[in-house]
């Protein structure tokens, strides 16, 4: 989770258990989310930039869109579902591995910051990954601690077209040392336990997504 630790989130956040989401409720949003378009999402971020000479087709479009509202701190279970249940979310501060993992990481982010401000992006590349430029400005709550990150982006898509990797390369690089690494794979497991996942469409609504 960007881009603070799990202090930062037991600071800012109340302890939950995560609730389970229903496996029906769970397939009935992935027979929608498999004919859902932009718009049927309520996603958000629907003027996305391309460099020159680079076009993406209205699934990659529904795709890059729906990223950048859960980089905005704007997630929904309608959007996750554009996800593999086995997917991964990879950053300098984490490796979150399923849904389980990946669900927690998106809603903290909603959690813990009272500003999130996206000042630039750019679909870089169409291509499998596709790649993206973004820079975000975030403010954690309570503590007012501020932070802009630059990043390069990467999405990865599996053969049905689902969400099987994002990458999040702040300045283009991740960690490569064992210590780093051990420290990302402890954050992906205490975040599930601090951040709670709306169990269905009407407690993420009254959330406000």
């Amino acid at each position: 989770m960007r881009p603070f630790t799990p202090q930062y989130l037991r600071q800012t956040t109340q302890i939950f258990s995560k609730p389970a989401i229903s496996g029906a409720y769970q397939a009935r949003l992935f027979t929608q989310s498999t004919k859902m378009s932009t718009s049927d999402l309520k996603i958000e971020s629907t003027n996305i930039k391309t460099a020159s000479g680079v076009s993406l087709d209205d699934k990659q479009k529904t795709i890059v869109g729906s990223v950048l509202d859960l980089f905005a701190g704007r997630p929904s279970l309608e959007k996750l579902q554009l996800w593999s249940d086995e997917g991964v979310f990879e950053d300098p501060i984490t490796v979150a591995r399923g849904r389980k993992q990946y669900e927690a990481q998106w809603y903290g982010l909603q959690s813990a910051f009272s500003e999130i401000e996206r000042l630039h992006h750019e679909v870089t590349s169409s291509g499998n990954p596709i790649t993206m430029d973004l820079k975000t400005r975030y403010v954690v709550k309570g503590i007012g601690k501020e932070q802009t990150i630059a990043s390069v982006i990467k999405i990865y898509l599996d053969s049905h077209g689902k969400i099987e990797k994002v990458e999040d390369k702040w300045d283009g690089k991740l960690p490569e040392s064992g210590i780093a690494n051990a420290f990302r794979r402890l954050n992906a497991v205490t975040v599930p336990h601090i951040i709670s996942v709306p169990k269905n469409k009407e407690e993420d609504a009254k959330r406000g997504n």
